[in-house]
């Protein structure tokens, strides 16, 4: 390839996929400034409805541009999007859609990761406390989304590009991440992960209540639903 033709290829990549990407990130931006803003409507209506809400509250936290917190009770959900554009890898099903088919520009997308802490991870400061990836959307150029994740099965990736992520489709999402969240309950690791316990974890422990702990600490997690 000579030089003039390295040039046009350049200038075509920047016309189609660099722009291309810019307006996925566009359009995934706008998706997750609906999404806080829905997040903090939520939490002001679930503490109205809720009748122990004096001792059980839901709360809202804006941690800046691309992150955003929930606490409903004593979970901690953050949802972060990521600042970079994907395409997905040749085995990655969504590759099968017709709308990708179609047009593999299509199949570039923002992403927006859900995740699960327990709040008192962030209360006492217990940095190695563990947290659980339980949902991620999808966002392209046009709107077009699909999500993976728990519980999150009616918008997988075949109904990739036949609608838009909407208000009332975003509603629905989180409420499926907080309700799992809510329904995944911590439990208590196996006695033989717990034996034994260094003079530090035990000093750090009384001091800060920083035992590492996690819902499922001990317990292999597996994406069986996602």
């Amino acid at each position: 390839m000579d030089e003039g033709s390295k040039r046009e290829s350049i200038i075509k990549a920047l016309d189609t996929k660099s722009l291309v990407k810019i307006e996925a990130f566009d359009k995934c931006f706008d998706v997750f400034v609906e999404l806080k803003d829905l997040l903090h409507e939520m939490s002001g209506q679930i503490n109205e409805a809720v009748e122990s809400s004096r001792l059980i509250k839901t709360e809202y936290r804006d941690r800046g541009k691309f992150e955003a917190q929930l606490q409903v009770a004593s979970d901690m959900l953050i949802f972060s999007m990521h600042t970079n554009i994907f395409k997905f890898n040749r085995e990655h099903s969504v590759l099968s859609a017709d709308y990708v088919k179609e047009n593999h520009l299509n199949a570039y997308c923002g992403i927006i990761n859900i995740y699960n802490f327990l709040a008192d991870s962030f209360k006492y400061n217990r940095s190695s406390d563990e947290g659980y990836l339980i949902a991620r959307i999808f966002v392209n150029r046009n709107r077009h989304f699909f999500v993976e994740g728990k519980r999150q099965n009616r918008y997988s990736y075949d109904t990739f590009g036949t609608e838009e992520l909407t208000r009332q489709v975003l509603t629905e999402i989180i409420e499926t991440a907080i309700l799992y969240s809510v329904e995944f309950d911590l439990l208590v690791p196996p006695y033989d992960t717990q034996k034994i316990i260094a003079v530090e974890q035990i000093t750090t422990k009384i001091e800060n209540s920083k035992i590492q702990t996690g819902k499922r600490l001990g317990y292999k997690y597996n994406s069986d639903d996602v």
